[in-house]
């Protein structure tokens, strides 16, 4: 078993209060992701869980055990860190059979547990290898292992994979979906990059200045976001946004895409976003006139900057090969698939 429950969790530090009253239930067996822009609660509140940080107010039961008051050691969670924080001293085998060491687990018992963590990670042939002789990737593994050696509820990652490059976050991302089918144990997983909490959470509980915005499947928050914060913090390129214009009656370009983007919104909304994979470019002429500020081609996709007269923000269009040859200065057509399009009131919350 691996349920967690927060239940009006809070923390502050003297008048600051970074933690503003959490209610969330973790399954068990689930890989919960928390994400969020920097500073905005998610890293603390995995500490809490683990003991590293005391709450402020509320309670945070582990199998329905309250763990306020526990030590770290005693509430069956391992907690994986972004600096791996390996002992320099010792070889890989050792690094990873220390927790239960100190626990007082005999040595044939520990070498057995440490090498069916080693093969479950693929790393056996690293055991009597030291940290200064790893990659970061082999270092990040070896810190994955000290933890399943504990055999723990419940698994903490914060953001273990920001120090790896690109290629190797990629990997690493397979690895840990692949390990967390295998063991089926909790995972709680913090990371700031919304492509890791797409692609790794069976559900995502997006952060937001001590709060939580919103919790849900992926593609759930990714299509149906409950405000405006959610719906441009996930995706990449962020969701295009147009503003109401003014009521002037003028026909303009401004004019002519809020009419087809919010054509079936109600009265009330200020504002309508839309995904840059649901804006399509025709050839000059048709469609809304654009000018392209800026093309990056990708080689299987291009993301066009465009400037559309009278919207204040530049809009994205994220188009396929037959694009790939719009460049700088050039003005094109703009036809956006309005059914897509999502509404907001003036608070941002979602309307339609």
């Amino acid at each position: 078993m691996g349920q967690v429950s927060l239940r009006g969790i809070r923390k502050s530090y003297g008048n600051v209060h970074v933690i503003k009253g959490i209610d969330l239930e973790v399954r068990d067996g689930e890989f919960l992701v928390f994400v969020g822009p920097s500073g905005c609660g998610k890293s603390t509140t995995l500490r809490m869980i683990a003991g590293l940080e005391t709450v402020t107010g509320g309670d945070i039961l582990i199998d329905g055990l309250r763990a306020n008051d526990l030590r770290p050691s005693d509430r069956g969670a391992a907690m994986v860190f972004q600096s791996y924080a390996l002992y320099p001293h010792m070889t890989v085998a050792e690094n990873m059979g220390f927790a239960l060491k100190m626990a007082g687990v005999g040595r044939e018992k520990r070498d057995e547990q440490v090498r069916h963590a080693a093969d479950i990670l693929c790393i056996t042939e690293l055991l009597g290898r030291f940290p200064k002789e790893l990659s970061g990737g082999q270092r990040q593994r070896v810190a994955i292992g000290r933890s399943i050696v504990r055999k723990p509820k419940v698994f903490l990652f914060d953001e273990p994979l920001s120090n790896l490059d690109a290629a190797l976050r990629v990997n690493m991302r397979i690895e840990l979906s692949r390990l967390h089918k295998e063991l089926g144990t909790t995972m709680i997983y913090v990371t700031h990059d919304q492509v890791e909490a797409m692609t790794m959470g069976d559900r995502i509980a997006v952060f937001n200045k001590g709060i939580i915005e919103q919790l849900g499947a992926p593609l759930d928050l990714y299509n149906k976001p409950c405000n405006e914060f959610v719906a441009t913090f996930l995706g990449a390129p962020r969701i295009n946004l147009v503003d109401r214009p003014p009521a002037n009656g003028a026909s303009d370009p401004h004019q002519a895409l809020w009419s087809l983007l919010a054509a079936r919104a109600p009265a009330s909304v200020q504002r309508v976003g839309l995904r840059p994979e649901h804006m399509r470019i025709v050839a000059r002429g048709q469609g809304i006139a654009a000018s392209v500020v800026l093309a990056e081609h990708l080689g299987d996709s291009s993301i066009l900057h465009l400037r559309v007269q009278g919207v204040t923000e530049l809009l994205n269009a994220k188009v396929g090969t037959e694009n790939n040859q719009c460049n700088s200065g050039e003005v094109v057509g703009l036809v956006p698939d309005a059914a897509w399009a999502l509404s907001f009131a003036a608070d941002g919350r979602l309307v339609c």
